[in-house]
């Protein structure tokens, strides 16, 4: 077995996002819903883009594209507060490339939301390919992004693992016939306990440096 490309989840697998995720749609439900939601309240709602969880959790569908924007100011005004790029992190994706592994994004964020953390990070340039829950019929855990990401680097199931945090990133992987690999390696991920077991868990991204250098 020869892996040619890791696909990453982003969210709690690349950046250790969710607690700004969590703070920008705190602060829009408190604002437009007058509810203080728990993280793991919001979680719940976790699976389409932000826009979409925004939309369907909005009753006045009048302030809809407002609270949208609501969401977008805060989370970019904490965004260097919050979020830093780990240096363990790079040092993965630089390994990897270094081995010549191609790499994909595949979120269920939104376009928008996407590309301020890459670049806010510095990380866009990594990617071979980054699919957006806007960009897909239907996001994680359905596996049409990771089909999509497959086809568009002309590989096959078996060349590709795929890295995240999440029961739906798992789900996808698994759909999709690939090796997953469950990630938990920050503080603050969709699931400490996974509903479907990963071929493997990873506590560690040295890991995952070994097991692809292995493979």
């Amino acid at each position: 077995m020869t892996i040619k490309s890791v696909l990453f989840d982003f969210d709690g697998t690349l950046a250790d996002t969710l607690p700004l995720s969590f703070k920008a749609f705190r602060e829009v439900f408190l604002k437009y819903e007058n509810k203080l939601l728990t993280d793991e309240e919001i979680i719940e709602t976790f699976g389409p883009t932000e826009e979409e969880i925004i939309e369907n959790n909005i009753f006045n569908k009048d302030l809809v594209n407002e609270a949208i924007e609501y969401y977008y100011v805060i989370f970019e005004k904490h965004f260097h507060e919050m979020v830093t790029m780990p240096q363990e992190i790079l040092d993965l994706l630089k390994e990897l490339t270094l081995l010549h592994i191609k790499m994909s994004i595949i979120t269920n964020k939104s376009r928008k939301c996407l590309d301020i953390c890459l670049k806010n990070l510095g990380i866009t340039d990594f990617f071979i390919t980054t699919i957006a829950g806007d960009e897909v019929t239907l996001p994680k855990p359905d596996p049409e992004g990771i089909y999509r990401s497959i086809h568009m680097m002309n590989l096959r199931s078996d060349e590709v693992v795929f890295v995240g945090d999440s029961n739906a990133d798992i789900t996808a992987g698994k759909s999709a016939n690939i090796l997953t690999i469950g990630a938990h390696w920050f503080g603050t991920v969709q699931n400490t306990e996974f509903s479907i077991e990963p071929d493997h868990i990873f506590t560690r991204t040295e890991e995952l440096k070994s097991f692809i250098k292995e493979l």
